[in-house]
């Protein structure tokens, strides 16, 4: 499955960037593959294990702000292995071929 996304820490005034550096130290130590922009992180790995870094991603932002808010979107397929990759690979074709 494919997880794309966003913990927010809530009550720790307008800098934010330290306490999301945790959760997303979390993900990247978890050795599952992984992406972060200036949105959301994309994280691709079985049910369970993705979901156990995001709890934790989660419980590390909690450990310094009072409230947490969770934003989530899953692509759960089966028998797809580096649709991170793939996905894009996929839509980079189509934009290099000339539109009808």
């Amino acid at each position: 499955m494919i997880v794309a996304f966003s913990v927010t820490p809530l009550g720790v005034g307008e800098g934010v960037s330290e306490p999301v550096a945790r959760a997303v130290r979390v993900v990247r130590e978890s050795g599952l593959p992984n992406r972060t922009d200036a949105m959301f992180t994309t994280l691709e790995g079985e049910w369970d294990e993705v979901m156990d870094v995001v709890k934790r991603a989660v419980e590390a932002v909690a450990e310094v702000a009072p409230r947490v808010s969770l934003v989530l979107k899953a692509d759960v397929r089966q028998g797809v292995q580096d649709a991170m990759t793939s996905k894009v690979e996929a839509l980079e074709r189509h934009l290099s071929t000339p539109a009808d």
